[in-house]
């Protein structure tokens, strides 16, 4: 802790504590203290701590090729980008990167290039929700883009120079997800007006919401999705999916580490993994599961919360106010729970997809002791 304090860039507000190793849903110090996890590294570690499938894949790999330049082919990738193609069902291609905010560039380079490409007047504006999760991106990829406070007002910004339309589906900072019918009316007035509607799944892909997509509940077919945070299940790694499947020849972008045989070896295994779990119906059941305790949260403490929001196992709580928020997050720490904040009223829950009603029920034991503390 004091190397940490010297020696890294403050950056982050941390906890005083260090985990030393994971199982499942539950974290341990390195003292055995144990405590669980509704967070799963922001919504990253999909299929838990120490999950042994991962771990021999990870292992495996390591051992024969980490990386190479992506001017040679790389098998895992073109097997990668094959599962992920037959899990959504969308006829696109993949570019493959290291973190949210790089798929979010190469989908906001895909935009200018269709606009500059595709039409007799250079189109390169994009218009994106005010409530999205854009905060890190660079001024130079911020320019030309308009901020819509709502779906409605997107209307109200589009013009001739518009290229594209980049939207979250479910709850942002503001706790505020979109409805199914108004997206999908979205949807069909930008192919009328040949705008890119290009989707971010990063937090909301990789079956968080339930299905692979929450494109596929809200009934929609983007031309660019980007997918991140479970993709990997902790290993860095990142994929912007376009139909426009000429937008890119050799040299007009790419990633030095994006795709490498560790990332994406990994993620193929991360995939094997929740689409066994999906089959089955697993990730149903546990997500209706853990969704049922927040139900009964929400009755039993009404004086802490108004309602739940989000979908599958992307959720949250809309707390009264800020000062609450704060103070159920430190009690949940006392209580061995760890549990996320989202702007200044949510407090978020990012399970692994396949915690174990076990574990979830002593999560929200530790949660609802935590909340009579308020």
């Amino acid at each position: 802790m004091a190397f940490d304090e010297k020696y890294v860039l403050h950056t982050y507000a941390r906890r005083k504590i260090r985990f030393s190793f994971g199982d499942g849903a539950k974290l341990y110090t390195p003292c055995s203290k144990q405590f669980i996890d509704f967070g799963s590294g922001i919504g990253v570690c999909s299929v838990g701590h120490g999950n042994k499938k991962l771990f021999e894949a990870i292992a495996e790999q390591t051992r024969d090729l980490i990386h190479l330049s992506n001017i040679y082919l790389i098998e895992y990738q073109a097997l990668l980008a094959k599962k992920i193609i037959e899990l959504c069902g969308y006829d696109m291609r993949i570019f493959f990167s290291n973190s949210k905010r790089e798929a979010n560039e190469c989908a906001i380079k895909i935009a200018r290039k269709f606009g500059k490409k595709n039409t007799q007047t250079t189109k390169d504006k994009i218009i994106i929700l005010e409530s999205s999760f854009y905060e890190f991106m660079d001024d130079l990829f911020l320019e030309k883009i308009l901020k819509a406070k709502n779906i409605n007002q997107i209307y109200d910004l589009i013009d001739e120079e518009t290229c594209a339309v980049f939207i979250h589906l479910t709850y942002g900072e503001d706790g505020l997800g979109l409805q199914k019918q108004e997206v999908q009316k979205l949807t069909k007035i930008l192919k009328e007006k040949n705008i890119l509607l290009m989707v971010d799944e990063t937090h909301s892909g990789v079956y968080r919401c339930g299905e692979f997509f929450a494109s596929k509940i809200y009934g929609i077919v983007p031309d660019v999705v980007t997918i991140s945070n479970g993709l990997g299940g902790g290993v860095p790694i990142a994929a912007t999916l376009s139909n426009i499947k000429d937008i890119f020849e050799p040299g007009d972008y790419g990633s030095i580490f994006g795709g490498n045989f560790l990332s994406t070896r990994a993620a193929l295994s991360v995939l094997q993994i929740l689409e066994e779990e999906y089959g089955l119906g697993k990730i149903s059941e546990i997500s209706e599961f853990f969704n049922q305790y927040l139900e009964e949260v929400l009755k039993k403490f009404p004086c802490l919360f108004e309602k739940k929001i989000g979908l599958g196992l992307m959720c949250a709580l809309y707390v009264k106010n800020e000062q609450i928020q704060n103070r159920i997050l430190e009690s949940a720490f006392e209580e061995q729970l760890l549990i996320l904040k989202a702007g200044k009223n949510l407090i978020s829950f990012l399970p692994a997809l396949n915690i174990s009603k076990e574990e979830i029920t002593e999560g929200f034991m530790r949660f609802q002791k935590a909340c009579e503390k308020i």
